[in-house]
């Protein structure tokens, strides 16, 4: 096994310049066939684990730390992810990157036990995120909780089943800038603040002075259209939020017509979003398409008219591309699935490495051990390693959490005190009918 010893400050300095040049967008990827919403590999409704049905998954209070001689099962964490409703796109991008980092995780061992991670569907809704959270912190035990897609579903399950707790969350895609104020509640994936701020400057360099906003009526949503709000210089027309999974939003769009504003401005999913494009094109309205990120993804290029978004720019997270891990996890990722990863399976890979070196370096597998570890593992003051397989090295010739520093696939993993990670973003244009970039931007 051999260690990634790249010297920290360099490394760091190169993704600061990679930032403006060598760093594309994974959720773009320049192509539509990336995004994952096309349900190939995930139509069967696995849950994303290794094949077990998580019966075994006794272990999970036993006590034991990293270097256990295996005698004992497989480690168990939980997971909550949009298996279906209006972010069942995401979560199925979500299981690949999970399947790919679980396999590699198990190729390995921790200490010689495996890793099962027991998913549950959150719906896409908060209740119903509430209820799967319950149901893997509450009644099977899991001391460590990968989750949630939506921001909203995040946040509940936080205050609701996580917060007074022990367990670790690390939630996968949520980027709700309110989720900033709860700093027991980590994720993966970068403050939408970055996103607004992006979006704000992109519209007003493309000379409008006028944009009209609607929002999807939910924490991330609102925390999104806040922020934009508060970067922007001119003119708000219009700015009201709509509700998830309508079969029309012809008022909606109506209203932004009639605020004669040129630049329209989209945070909402990818399927509320298709209904209104088509509504816009068969009414035909005629704007300047402007999105956060969660708009973006094959199901609208296919569920839209062909010339119904031309000129749409979308800004969306980013990766370091240039960095060999990313290129490995790239290549290992489109030789298991055909495709190329989006930034979503960047993140929930990395919640799953980040999960089981954390679980290794632990002197026993509880939650208070967890949330010990959970952040040191990534964390700047550790030899700079880029796989789970070095760094599980470390660990298992004696090092502790501080000693490892893993830099994710999705970037570097340094978690501040609210518990959000370093970010990138990616400008991208409808073009064709399919998504160009056009630019980068550093959070």
């Amino acid at each position: 096994m051999s260690r990634d010893s790249t010297d920290l400050a360099n490394r760091r300095t190169l993704l600061k310049l990679t930032g403006g040049a060598g760093v594309a967008a994974l959720s773009g990827c320049l192509s539509t066939t990336d995004d994952g919403g096309d349900g190939s590999d995930g139509s069967d409704g696995s849950d994303g684990s290794d094949g077990s049905d998580g019966s075994d998954g006794s272990d999970s209070s036993d006590g034991s730390d990293g270097s256990d001689d295996g005698d004992s099962g497989p480690y168990e964490i939980g997971m909550v992810n949009s298996l279906t409703g209006s972010l069942s796109a995401f979560g199925q991008r979500n299981k690949r990157g999970v399947d790919l980092a679980l396999q590699q995780v198990n190729e390995v061992g921790i200490g010689g036990r495996e890793l099962n991670i027991a998913v549950e569907d959150s719906e896409s809704e908060n209740q119903g995120g509430i209820a799967a959270a319950q149901k893997l912190v509450n009644q099977d035990g899991v001391p460590f909780l990968i989750g949630a897609v939506g921001s909203g579903v995040s946040l509940a399950i936080y205050e609701s089943v996580v917060q007074d707790t022990d367990v670790v969350q690390l939630s996968q895609n949520s980027t709700g800038l309110n989720l900033t104020n709860f700093p027991g509640l980590l994720r993966m994936s970068p403050s939408g603040r970055s996103q607004s701020l992006a979006l704000s400057n992109i519209i007003a360099e493309d000379g409008y002075d006028s944009v009209a906003i609607t929002y999807v009526n939910n924490d991330y949503g609102q925390s999104l259209t806040d922020a934009f709000v508060n970067a922007w210089d001119g003119d708000i027309a219009y700015n009201n939020p709509h509700d998830q999974d309508q079969a029309s939003y012809s008022g909606v769009i109506s209203e932004m017509n009639s605020s004669d504003a040129d630049a329209w401005l989209f945070i909402t999913y990818q399927a509320e979003f298709s209904t209104m494009v088509n509504e816009v094109f068969s009414s035909g309205y005629e704007a300047q398409f402007y999105g956060a990120d969660s708009v973006q993804g094959a199901n609208v290029i296919e569920n839209t008219p062909e010339g119904s978004m031309d000129g749409m720019k979308i800004v969306v997270p980013s990766a370091p591309v240039e960095e060999e891990n990313y290129q490995s996890f790239r290549d290992t990722f489109e030789s298991e699935y055909g495709q190329e990863p989006t930034s979503w399976a960047a993140y929930a890979y990395d919640c799953v490495i980040n999960a089981a070196l954390a679980i290794q370096a632990a002197d026993e597998f509880t939650g208070a051990a967890l949330q010990d570890t959970v952040r040191r593992v990534s964390g700047p003051e550790g030899e700079t390693v880029t796989s789970f397989e070095a760094a599980s090295e470390i660990l298992a010739d004696g090092g502790g959490p501080d000693d490892v520093d893993y830099q994710g696939v999705s970037g570097p993993i340094d978690f501040n005190d609210a518990g959000d990670p370093v970010g990138f973003l990616q400008v991208l244009e409808v073009q064709d009918h399919a998504y160009e970039g056009i630019d980068f931007v550093e959070g």
